[in-house]
C-alpha cells in the first residue's frame, strides 16, 4: 500500500510519497537473575502521578477563537480550446461550432480554494500556509463575525510553506505566540480552523513527536500530532493549553487522502522568522555550506567506527563552495554545528539555513576515527530554483532556443550521477525539434561547460546561428545541435 503526504488545504495541489519512522521500544523481560538490584532500582525514574480527567478547552477557544480566520482564494485557470482551433473564415468553423467544438478559446471557470489563518498583529498581519495562497489572484479573509476583507499577499516562502497576508483593518483580535522549542511529546494541543469550510472548528489531541523531518521539507522540523486536520485546516493555528500558538497546521500523512491520525504543524518560531524576513526584505535569507548529506545507519557507523549511528554523512562537497574552501571532505560525518549536536542528517539543513549568510560556523566532524573542528564561512542559499523563463522570439538568443532550465540541487545531482548543474525542464520550438527533452541535464554550450543560468545565457549569446548543447540523458552524454531562430 502506498502512503501519501498531502496538504490539508482544500486546493490539495500536491501529494507525494513519504514515510515517517518511529523507534520501537525494546521489550523488557528475562530470567530472575536479570532482576534489578536495589541500587539499580533506585536509579530508575520516579513514577509519574496520573492526571485524572480531561482538560477543558472552552476558555482558550473563547479567548482566541476570534483571531482565527477563514481564507478563500480564487485562481485563474488555463484557457481551453474545445477541439481544433479554426478561424471563423474556415469552411469547417461553423460545422465544429454547431457541435460544440472549435471556435474561440473558452476561459475555464476560476479555481477556488479554502484554508485557514490567524491574526498576529492588531493592524492586520495574518499567517497562513504558502500552498493556501499559491497562484491565487484574489484572496479574501473572513472573520468569525462574518466581516470580509480583501487580503494582500505580503510574501510566501515555499521552503517552509509559510505565507504572510495583510488586510486593511485595525484593532483586530490576535493570538499569543508561544515557544515551540518547549513542546514535549504527550502534551495536549488543539487546532482551530475551517475544515471543509466549517469556520472555527475545534479539534484536540496530543503532540506525538517533535522535530520530524519529512521528505521534501528539509528546512522545517515539523511538530507531529494526532489532532484531526482536514482539507481547509491548512494555515490554522495549533495551540497549547496556555493559549499560545506553537505551530501552523500544514500537512497530513494519509493513505486515503483524508485524516488518519497523523498531522504535521510548522513550529511557530520557524514561521515567525520567515514572517519577519518576508515583511522586512521580501524574501528569506538562508545559510548554506554546499554539501550533500545522507543518514548514518548502523552499517555506516560501523564502517566509520562511530560508537552509534549519529550525525550527517557528507556524500558530496560542492566544488568551490563554503565547505570545500573550509576543508570539509566527502566521508566526513558532521556531528555538531556550533556545539549543537546532530543526531539525524535531516536536522543539519535547518540548522545551517538558520545561520545568517556571512557568519562563521564551527563544524564538529568525524574523520579517520577522530573528532576535529572546522570553521566554515556560511554562504547564502539561493532562492527557489528559477526557471529560465522563455522570452518572446526576437528578444534574445536564449528565448529563441525554446528552452527552460533550472539549477539542479545537490541531491538531484547525486541521484542522477551527473556533474552537470542545469536541468532542462521544458523544450519547445527549435529545442524540441532538435530532440531535446525535459529531464536532460545540460553540461556545456559548444565547448564551454556551464554551471549557472548566467553562464548559460552568456554562452548562448556568444554563439552563432547554431549552438551545440552537450547534454546527459540517462547514462549517455551527447551533443545536440540547435539552430537559433533569426
Amino acid at each position: 500500500m502506498k502512503t501519501a503526504l498531502r496538504w490539508s488545504c482544500s486546493l490539495a495541489l500536491c501529494a507525494w510519497l513519504a514515510g515517517c519512522g518511529t523507534d520501537a521500544p525494546t521489550a523488557a523481560g528475562g530470567s530472575p537473575e536479570s532482576a534489578p538490584t536495589p541500587s539499580a532500582a533506585a536509579a530508575t525514574p520516579p513514577s509519574v502521578v496520573a492526571v485524572s480527567g480531561l482538560p477543558d478547552f472552552t476558555p482558550l477557544v473563547q479567548a482566541y477563537g476570534a483571531a482565527v480566520v477563514n481564507v478563500t482564494t480564487v485562481a485563474r485557470r488555463d484557457v481551453s480550446a474545445n477541439g481544433p482551433e479554426l478561424s471563423p473564415d474556415d469552411p469547417l468553423y461553423e460545422f465544429f461550432r454547431r457541435f460544440g467544438f472549435g471556435g474561440p478559446h473558452r476561459q475555464l471557470p476560476p479555481a477556488r480554494g479554502e484554508g485557514s489563518g490567524f491574526v498576529i498583529s492588531p493592524d492586520g498581519y495574518i499567517l497562513t500556509n504558502a500552498h493556501v495562497v499559491d497562484g491565487a489572484r484574489e484572496v479574501t479573509v473572513r472573520m468569525t463575525d462574518r466581516r470580509e476583507y480583501r487580503a494582500k499577499v505580503v510574501g510566501q516562502d515555499g521552503r517552509t510553506d509559510v505565507a504572510v497576508l495583510k488586510i486593511e483593518a485595525g484593532n483586530l483580535p490576535t493570538v499569543r505566540v508561544g515557544d515551540a522549542a518547549s513542546l514535549r511529546a504527550g502534551e495536549w494541543v488543539i487546532a482551530i480552523g475551517s475544515p471543509f469550510g466549517f469556520d472555527n472548528s475545534v479539534t484536540a489531541g496530543i503532540v506525538s513527536a517533535t522535530a520530524r523531518t519529512l521528505q521534501g521539507d528539509a528546512y522545517t522540523p515539523f511538530i507531529q500530532t494526532d489532532v484531526a486536520v482536514n482539507p481547509g485546516n491548512s494555515g490554522g493555528p495549533l495551540f497549547n493549553l496556555q493559549g499560545e500558538v506553537i505551530g501552523i497546521n500544514s500537512q497530513i500523512y494519509s493513505r486515503t487522502g483524508g485524516y488518519q491520525g497523523i498531522s504535521f504543524a510548522i513550529p511557530i518560531d520557524v514561521a515567525m522568522h520567515v514572517k519577519d524576513e518576508l515583511v522586512l526584505h521580501g524574501r528569506v535569507q538562508r545559510g548554506r555550506i554546499g554539501v550533500v548529506i545522507q543518514e548514518v545507519n548502523q552499517a555506516l557507523a560501523d564502517s566509520f567506527k562511530l560508537s552509534r549511528p549519529r550525525g550527517a554523512l557528507v556524500a558530496e562537497v560542492d566544488d568551490g563552495g563554503p565547505a570545500d574552501r573550509a576543508g570539509v571532505e566527502a566521508g566526513d560525518v558532521i556531528l555538531a554545528v556550533d556545539g549543537r549536536a546532530i543526531e539525524r542528517s535531516g536536522e543539519l539543513p535547518a540548522i545551517i539555513a538558520g545561520i545568517k549568510p556571512g557568519m562563521e560556523a564551527t563544524l564538529t566532524v568525524w574523520r579517520n576515527r577522530v573528532e576535529r573542528k572546522i570553521r566554515v564561512k556560511v554562504g547564502e542559499l539561493e532562492d527557489e530554483p528559477q526557471v529560465a523563463a522563455l522570452v518572446p522570439p526576437g528578444d534574445d538568443k536564449e528565448g529563441k532556443l525554446g528552452l527552460a532550465v533550472r539549477p539542479l540541487t545537490g541531491s538531484e545531482r547525486l541521484r542522477m550521477r551527473t556533474r552537470g548543474r542545469l536541468l532542462i525542464e521544458d523544450a519547445q520550438g527549435p529545442a524540441a525539434e532538435a530532440g531535446l527533452q525535459p529531464g536532460d541535464v545540460l553540461i556545456a554550450v559548444n565547448d564551454a561547460e556551464v554551471n549557472s543560468l548566467d553562464e548559460f545565457r552568456e554562452a548562448v549569446e556568444k554563439s552563432g546561428a547554431t549552438v551545440a548543447l552537450r547534454i546527459q540523458r540517462g547514462d549517455q552524454t551527447i551533443f545536440v545541435p540547435v539552430r537559433i531562430e533569426s
